[in-house]
């Protein structure tokens, strides 16, 4: 029996970083991965759903540039365009993926790939079935699960892959649909929403049980996202809840009851099931180490990714916290590091994790948001910046997105959070990541020299305002910019006092007024 110092169970995102860690402590590793390295993050995940909406954007921007008649006449573009597009990245990536592992292994000797499906025979011994049939039992002192997960489905709705599909199926229809209802209004749903109404060949409709779309995040984001989406054409049905869903002559057929109870019966082409994932987990026989299931009984319980067997460690999407490839990163990370380290390791930290929303326009976030504070009755500070009064977003002729910085309402002004939507905005979201991360107010960030002209410097300005002193007076351009507080359910103006000169901003704006 070949033994090892740790049996990584994946090999997607989150196992494969597990694996490179632990070689940087000089320890023998065994991979093991039942489809393909790299896992859907890189086939049906992240890397291929955003090459497609990157073509997309391309294409729409380009399309918008022509205009409809030019466009129409000069611009073509195939479904076989796109998976062509999604292709080349996706091998680019398995290509890398591939030999960085050989190289590895060549080198080192302490990394072992197996293609395989593994399960617990005991809390140490782990099984690997491999294509062929044979069975292979090794020794693991320490074991990583990254087993990852799969689209959720619904009971009642039988999935083909090819009329009824869920992200599995997407990128390999054979044309563009003519029509396509999305089911689920979250980030998934949405994203797909805006690719295919970017290529403007498909008619998109999208079932939202709430009454916005993206329900998790505030109004604001939620409305900039859904106007776009609708002025794109997407029909977007709000309140309803979906009665039946079933393939009729070639065809997707969905039944729809809205909030009063009125039903409508739509007839689509193609239909995508984009409501939620479910952790791999029924094959591992995980009950033969001992291992126990979360509280909720649908993910593996475990405290800083650590399960109730002390040398078994659950990170990524079976974990059940944060489904997003950098936190499966570095949660198998730190889990390597917990391991085997000879000093005291923090836990992680999961309240300054940042996001990216492919939208239109991309929306990347930090931290809490309005809804979350409200909810938790948490007073705060707000400062919110247009994209219009930006110099760069002015040059590009992109003037549509804001920045909404968030911060304890206090003298400190410790960042909660922040928002941003527009171009650039997931380049700009980091620097507030790591104020939060060291615990730090925003003089930092108002008083350092940004770039000019780029887009970070919207994130500076609204530092500027909630310190009072911002160029741009928020009582000034109240349609631009807005600066305000919240606690106990109720917000209004913040009265901002410069700091150095003692003048209220709402004098400054009075005055001007009165001159007027």
């Amino acid at each position: 029996m070949e033994r090892y110092d740790l049996c990584v169970i994946g090999g997607g995102p989150a196992g494969y970083a597990a694996a490179m860690r632990a070689i940087d402590f000089d320890k023998r590793v065994i991979l093991i991965e039942k489809n393909k390295l790299g896992g859907a993050g890189i086939y049906d995940g992240a890397l291929s759903s955003k090459t497609m909406w990157e073509f997309s954007t391309r294409y729409r921007k380009v399309y918008d540039e022509l205009g409809k008649d030019r466009a129409d006449s000069n611009l073509d573009i195939t479904f076989d365009d796109v998976k062509k597009n999604v292709e080349e990245a996706v091998f680019d990536r398995k290509f890398q993926l591939t030999c960085h592992l050989r190289i590895i292994h060549a080198e080192t000797e302490l990394i072992t790939y197996e293609k395989g499906v593994a399960n617990f025979v005991t809390d140490k011994e782990i099984q690997i079935t491999k294509e062929n049939g044979e069975d292979v039992v090794i020794h693991a002192e320490h074991t990583i699960i990254a087993s990852g997960s799969t689209p959720r489905k619904l009971p009642n709705i039988e999935v083909d892959e090819k009329i009824i599909m869920t992200s599995d199926g997407i990128h390999h229809m054979d044309d563009f649909p003519k029509s396509l209802v999305i089911v689920g209004a979250g980030v998934i749903g949405c994203e797909y929403a805006t690719i295919f109404a970017n290529f403007g060949k498909t008619k998109v409709h999208i079932i939202d049980r709430a009454e916005r779309i993206l329900p998790f995040e505030d109004r604001d984001i939620s409305e900039l996202i859904s106007q776009n989406m609708e002025k794109q054409g997407v029909v977007i049905h709000r309140t309803s809840s979906l009665k039946r869903m079933e393939v009729k002559n070639g065809m997707v057929e969905y039944e729809i009851e809205g909030k009063d109870g009125s039903v409508e019966v739509i007839t689509v082409e193609k239909a995508l099931l984009s409501i939620g994932r479910v952790p791999n987990i029924k094959s591992l026989q995980i009950e033969n180490a001992g291992v126990k299931m979360s509280k909720r009984g649908v993910h593996i319980g475990d405290e800083d990714t650590q399960t109730n067997i002390p040398h078994i460690f659950a990170v990524g999407d079976v974990s059940g916290r944060i489904p997003l490839v950098n936190v499966g990163e570095r949660e198998a990370r730190h889990a390597v590091v917990k391991m085997f380290a000879d000093f005291p390791v923090k836990p992680i930290n999961y309240d300054n994790v940042s996001t990216i929303m492919f939208l239109n326009p991309v929306v990347a976030s930090v931290g809490a948001n309005e809804k979350m504070l409200r909810d938790e009755n948490i007073p705060y500070r707000i400062a919110k910046v247009d994209y219009s009064t930006i110099a760069r977003a002015i040059s590009m002729g992109k003037p549509e997105g804001f920045f909404k910085l968030i911060v304890s309402d206090d003298d400190e002004m410790k960042v909660l959070g922040m928002r941003a939507a527009g171009t650039h905005a997931s380049s700009a979201i980091q620097s507030v990541a790591l104020l939060m991360y060291m615990d730090k107010g925003i003089d930092e960030l108002a008083h350092m020299i940004h770039p000019h002209p780029s887009i970070v410097e919207g994130v500076q300005e609204a530092a500027r305002m909630l310190l009072g002193k911002s160029i741009y007076k928020s009582a000034v351009f109240k349609d631009k910019l807005k600066c305000y507080s919240c606690r106990d359910g109720v917000c209004a103006p913040l009265t901002v006092i410069d700091s150095e000169r003692k003048i209220k901003y709402e004098d400054i704006a009075n005055h001007y007024h009165e001159e007027d």
